[in-house]
């Protein structure tokens, strides 16, 4: 029998197969979990198109984590599905490019209020559309951040839309624990993702991991968030939440 055997998962944030969110729905298929992606805009293609790789393609449904309808329909859809839901991977994060690469100071209020409601906000907004199937399965929610301890080069707004996104964890954890609900976050190391690609001078990440981690660090990866990502939906960490989970190598721990 399979870690997540006849649970029900949630999983936003598959573009392609180097996502992180892909190696989560790919290992959860293999450990026994029914599973749904989500896709939004001119990306729905290329989640479509990715599912197909998957053990099991998985039906995909249209989510703009900023539009309450969508959450709404999500809701509905897997309400009438499945009735419950164990466990809901949060993936999303955008900022514009005004918001990132060194252009701190830049930034103005519009790009910036665009970067915190799709990868902060989107956290609550999320959790509290799909709350009714989650109280229902005790289910856990688990959504992935880059350390936001500190200030990074060149991830500027982003890095605060992090910070956020943690805090509003925290909040979740104490507001949804009554009700079983668990929200934790694993915090990863630099990957060679779509969205990682877009951000000008990541390369600077990968340097300091290379150095730094006294484990190593493989920017390609994507399995050893997956398997933390995957226990911490799992019945193993039954009464775990508003936890923040190192995925890193180890890197978090030591100094320059």
């Amino acid at each position: 029998m399979g870690l997540l055997e006849g649970k029900k998962l949630l999983i936003t944030g598959v573009l392609t197969n180097a996502s992180i969110a892909y190696s989560v729905a790919d290992l959860a298929i293999q450990e026994g979990a029914e599973v749904v992606l989500t896709g939004v805009g001119r990306g729905m293609r290329l989640t479509e198109r990715t599912a197909k790789r998957l053990p099991v393609t998985p039906d995909v449904l249209e989510l703009d984590v900023t539009d309450e309808s969508h959450l709404q329909a999500v809701h509905d859809e897997l309400a009438s599905r499945w009735g419950r839901v164990d466990g809901v991977l949060h993936a999303i994060g955008f900022a514009p490019q005004s918001c990132l690469g060194g252009h701190f100071m830049d930034a103005k209020w519009d790009d910036v209020s665009v970067a915190l409601h799709i990868s902060a906000y989107s956290l609550k907004a999320l959790t509290a559309a799909m709350r009714p199937l989650l109280a229902e399965a005790r289910g856990s929610v688990v959504g992935l951040t880059f350390d936001a301890t500190v200030a990074w080069p060149v991830y500027d707004w982003m890095g605060v839309a992090k910070a956020a996104f943690e805090s509003t964890a925290r909040y979740l954890a104490r507001e949804l624990g009554p009700e079983g609900i668990r929200v934790n976050l694993i915090a990863a190391g630099p990957l060679r993702t779509v969205a990682a690609k877009s951000i000008s001078g990541f390369q600077q990440f990968e340097d300091a991991w290379a150095g730094q981690a006294p484990m190593g660090w493989d920017v390609r990866d994507t399995e050893s968030v997956a398997r933390s990502t995957l226990a911490l939906m799992s019945d193993w960490f039954p009464v775990t939440t508003g936890e923040i989970v190192h995925v890193d190598g180890g890197f978090h721990a030591v100094g320059g």
